[in-house]
């Protein structure tokens, strides 16, 4: 994966100029994403930043009830129609991340906006979770990595136990609160790994086939092996042409039965996916849509398990 197409759009040195030209020292953190509670981040009170309302959520899961004025949640990108790749930061973003306490971002190349926005905005003191780094995860030998680790329930919750120590960090007084939202959060994430098990018992080694790697660590987990050419969903996630001979290699996993189902990513579309699809349909191969945010309606857990249940409705 490279960062011009597996990383949201980084601004141009030119734009983060303007951005702090019209930015000045407020208290607002209004953006395009959406918040929860109304703390400015300071007075004992905890402002925190995420890149998208996936880790917006996570962190709302631990903070709990201490959103309705103690914690502020801003998540940068939170529309579901609308694709993360593309995305482009705004003033508004620049000035939640200057007046930010936490600020989490997924890393692995999906989200540089916010490390630049980051060094311009001179907030030294904002603890910065990296969810990519705090996985552990990395690109190996001619693997590279799949920076989607929200997809990856370990990982997440490495992640909500280090948001739980950096809300406490900033806000003792609720520590044992923090701690044990995040605990309750994580026996619900537990939970969804015995449902990734159970499928696994059921279905390992069942073929599937992806648009992109969004779902892959959900799908590996369920012991299901991705058929996909290489090619194809590389091509597709850095936006470049997939080749005729590719893209009939990839139709022909449908054609021949060797997948139970296309895992297709509904927010990045475009004529190769469509023709993909079109194949998956005509084959009778059913067709579980996947995001890379959070839907309308729906916190993490809603929606993983959606998710979960989609795969399973699929392979039965």
């Amino acid at each position: 994966m490279t960062t011009s197409r597996g990383g949201i759009r980084t601004i141009t040195a030119v734009a983060l100029l303007a951005l702090l030209a019209g930015c000045g020292s407020g208290g607002s953190s209004g953006t395009e994403g959406s918040s929860a509670g109304t703390a400015s981040g300071s007075g004992g009170s905890v402002a925190v930043v995420a890149s998208t309302n996936v880790w917006g959520d996570i962190v709302e899961q631990v903070a709990g009830d201490l959103t309705d004025g103690t914690v502020t949640i801003t998540s940068i990108i939170s529309n579901p129609d609308a694709d993360p790749h593309s995305y482009e930061a705004n003033a508004q973003n620049q000035l939640a991340l200057a007046n930010a306490d936490v600020v989490i971002e997924n890393g692995g190349g999906y989200d540089d906006f916010v490390d630049t926005m980051l060094e311009a905005a001179d907030n030294p003191d904002a603890t910065v979770l990296n969810a990519v780094d705090i996985s552990g995860k990395q690109a190996s030998g001619d693997e590279e990595l799949n920076e989607h680790v929200w997809y990856d329930f370990p990982t997440v919750q490495k992640v909500a136990d280090q948001v739980a120590d950096a809300l406490a960090a900033v806000d003792p007084a609720d520590a044992d609160t923090y701690r044990d939202n995040a605990d309750a959060f994580i026996d619900k994430l537990a939970d969804l790994e015995q449902t990734e098990s159970a499928i696994k018992t059921d279905h390992a080694g069942a073929g599937v086939a992806i648009t992109e790697p969004v779902p892959l660590y959900m799908l590996e987990a369920c012991g299901l092996e991705n058929k996909t050419p290489e090619e194809f969903s590389e091509a597709i996630e850095e936006g470049t042409d997939v080749s005729a001979a590719v893209l009939k290699e990839t139709e022909d996993l449908f054609t021949t039965g060797q997948v139970s189902l296309l895992a297709y990513n509904e927010q990045t579309a475009g004529p190769e996916t469509e023709t993909v699809l079109e194949a998956a349909e005509a084959s009778a191969v059913a067709v579980v849509p996947v995001t890379e945010t959070l839907p309308d309606g729906k916190d993490y857990i809603e929606w993983m398990q959606s998710n979960l249940d989609a795969i399973q409705a699929a392979l039965k």
